[in-house]
């Protein structure tokens, strides 16, 4: 497999000075970094929402191979602590790899604990809200980037490593949303206004920052429910979990062999 290169960082609408300011004026827990050994240039930046998601990789995760980051639930607080670990650190990350569970859109091809491969990360929920539909805001003055391509070599490597090991997988369009879906009706929207298989809370708050900094991003998620009208009690929210993330621990081995 073709390796990849290490880029720097630029994140140019920051100044060192106004970030100082934002910390200052809104403090936030200090961010929680786990790996087995001191950052290499070949190592991958693995991001979570929840320590319930991130625990079973990092017990399957070979030492000194990645760097565990738990962002928080949501846009916002992924957005904030990713851009935070990376003004502050120092290594030079091969890539970001964002994983977690997921929910299924209905009539497509994703089910309960499948694993599944982002191509595209979708912003849902920005714009006008009009029951369960989100438009888009018609002036151009207003228009900002809710869309994001994923990296295609990490994609296409990922592809390699899960057929490779005997691992079933589904690839498409991600949405990522503020607030999940609670109605069948709404996730139908979202399936076919994006094209999607399914939604997330993070995915695009991680490529929006991942593309500020070019940095190579994969997300792969592991469905643990149906996005229907809701019914907690069909979950499968725990399996889902352990099943990402030891299929993500497996993968990131694989990756850094790579590398």
């Amino acid at each position: 497999m073709p390796s990849m290169a290490p880029r720097k960082w630029l994140l140019t609408p920051l100044t060192s000075l106004s970030w100082t300011k934002r910390i200052a004026l809104n403090p936030v827990p200090e961010i929680s970094l786990s790996m087995g050994a001191p950052a290499q240039e070949s190592m991958y930046l693995v991001v979570a929402a929840t320590e319930m998601e991130m625990q079973p990789l990092r017990a399957a995760l070979g030492e000194g191979l990645a760097v565990c980051l738990v962002t928080g639930l949501g846009p916002l607080e992924t957005a904030l602590t990713l851009t935070r670990s990376l003004e502050q650190g120092e290594a030079d990350f091969a890539g970001v790899v964002n994983f977690g569970v997921a929910g299924a859109y209905l009539g497509t091809v994703v089910h309960l604990l499948d694993i599944c491969l982002a191509v595209t990360e979708n912003l849902g929920d920005l714009g006008i809200c009009a029951g369960n539909e989100t438009r888009a805001f018609p002036l151009d003055r207003l228009s900002v980037p809710i869309s994001w391509v994923l990296d295609q070599t990490l994609l296409s490597r990922a592809r390699a490593i899960l057929a490779a090991h005997g691992v079933a997988f589904k690839e498409g369009n991600f949405v990522t949303v503020s607030g999940v879906s609670g109605t069948e009706e709404r996730g139908v929207f979202l399936r076919d206004r994006f094209a999607a298989i399914c939604e997330n809370m993070e995915g695009a708050a991680v490529a929006r920052v991942c593309a500020a900094y070019g940095l190579p991003l994969l997300e792969i998620r592991c469905v643990s429910n149906l996005v229907e009208d809701r019914d907690p009690g069909l979950w499968r929210l725990a399996k889902a979990c352990h099943l990402g993330g030891v299929k993500v621990a497996a993968m990131i081995n694989e990756l850094s062999k790579a590398d």
